[in-house]
């Protein structure tokens, strides 16, 4: 999706955006594809609940926080920024929790 959401920026918003809109929405594609990476490193680790946690916290960041900037963009109501904070925190905790997780799984028992 961040591929698509990255294309369709680029070239059907390009003309409609303002430069400032646009660096939201780049900022927005940017996150998503990058956590969208971390899902998957998630999911190829080994299924323990911190990794559940990190998978379920990096979903709640890309839809919380690149999902809210991608609405702004399109000229949401600036309230809806409120959302962001919060998706950035979900995007720590979920990294926090995957460092977790690696730890424990190499940690004898």
């Amino acid at each position: 999706m961040a591929v698509g959401l990255g294309a369709f920026g680029a070239h059907g918003l390009k003309a409609r955006l303002s430069p400032d809109m646009l660096a939201v929405w780049h900022t927005a594609v940017q996150y998503h594809a990058w956590h969208a990476l971390g899902l998957l490193a998630v999911g190829l680790s080994a299924e323990t609940i911190c990794m559940k946690a990190a998978g379920w916290l990096l979903a709640a960041g890309i839809v919380l926080f690149s999902g809210s900037l991608y609405l702004l963009a399109l000229g949401a109501p600036k309230g809806l920024g409120m959302l962001t904070p919060l998706g950035g925190a979900a995007f720590i905790l979920g990294w926090i929790a995957f460092a977790i997780g690696v730890i424990c799984a190499r940690t004898p028992a």
